[in-house]
């Protein structure tokens, strides 16, 4: 446990300290000019800025590197032109592959997840992804409402093969609304620190060493906004008027792997490249799979409440571990990729 708890502090440090891409990446933008506040549903929205769960959470003012911007305004990760036209990431768009685990639709309700995730790096053809996030989702697939948070690698959204910090958002089951990060309006960032889009320095180094890094995605308890925190900091949240279903919490929640194959119908690998095994210094994994029950509480993902999904066995798999002292809830996922079909 010592050991996971150092590793986690020092890919903390490595994302605040020395992250790939810099400031010169983003834009210094007047907190109420930022991208969201074109949306017409947020004209009149006031910026939250505590967030309650399991008690208060402050947003944080906490800068420990010189790249911040300063008070008064928000870090804007600067829009490619390549990057506009990206947007189609449904379930039922041909090209997509999954390794994840979720829970049941069983009625139940969440009002957020969290889990370590382990960090990898691979190198990508352009018009493919690799993905590594937390969904959480309400709605019929028409109206899907989908909050989405990771890493990903995806070359045509950001120019290069670096692992980054990425969010997606749908509000109308990936039909006239959603993006990537803040591409469109409707994220609020609240952090003066540069962090949707930008790469972690660190990443994982296959059989020698894991690092992971803590999401967050929750309900307000008050607000009913969805934030958004990273490790101890919240970046910023989605405004509830995005989610008529989301507004009544998250009927299914997901953690995993997604790809999203190229034009010659290969698929990228997903996760580090190897299909899962016990030895976490080998294997893509979550740790400490948490849930947050309807209640807004903290407990840990009930085995008997989440199956396993891998749509192409020959190229991704994934296995549950359940909990462990040690880990928490976890299980690992990935593989090489290659001809999955689609």
């Amino acid at each position: 446990m010592a050991l996971h708890l150092a590793l986690g502090l020092c890919v903390y440090l490595l994302f605040i300290q020395g992250s790939q891409g810099n400031i010169d990446d983003f834009d210094c933008v007047e907190i109420y000019k930022q991208p969201a506040f074109q949306h017409p549903l947020l004209k009149d929205h006031k910026i939250q800025e505590t967030f309650n769960l399991d008690g208060i959470i402050e947003r944080s003012n906490k800068y420990n590197t010189k790249e911040h911007c300063p008070k008064g305004t928000v870090a804007i990760l600067r829009q490619r032109n390549e990057s506009k036209s990206v947007h189609l990431n449904t379930a039922e768009y041909s090209g997509q592959h999954f390794a994840t685990i979720e829970t049941m639709l069983d009625g139940s309700i969440y009002r957020g997840a969290e889990a370590d995730i382990s960090i990898h790096d691979l190198k990508l053809q352009n018009n493919q992804y690799s993905k590594s996030q937390i969904w959480l989702e309400n709605g019929p697939p028409d109206q899907l409402n989908s909050i989405q948070a990771g890493w990903a690698v995806h070359p045509r959204l950001y120019g290069d093969s670096v692992t980054r910090f990425t969010i997606y958002w749908t509000g109308d089951g990936y039909q006239k609304t959603g993006c990537y990060n803040t591409q469109c309006p409707g994220f609020v960032v609240v952090s003066r620190n540069p962090r949707l889009g930008r790469g972690f320095w660190g990443t994982s180094v296959y059989a020698q060493l894991s690092l992971t890094f803590k999401l967050q995605v929750f309900q307000d308890g008050f607000s009913g906004n969805w934030g958004l925190k990273m490790f101890n900091e919240v970046i910023g949240y989605w405004p509830k008027e995005l989610f008529p279903h989301l507004n009544n919490g998250a009927s299914l929640v997901r953690y995993g792997g997604n790809t999203y194959l190229s034009p010659d119908g290969l698929s990228p690998p997903m996760g580090n490249g190897y299909y899962p095994v016990a030895d976490f210094k080998k294997t893509a994994h979550f740790n400490n799979v948490v849930i947050i029950n309807s209640d807004y509480k903290r407990v840990y993902v009930e085995d008997r409440k989440v199956r396993r999904y891998a749509d192409s066995y020959r190229c991704f798999r994934v296995t549950y571990w359940g909990y462990t002292k040690s880990t928490g809830v976890a299980f690992s996922f990935g593989g090489p990729g290659g001809n999955c079909g689609v």
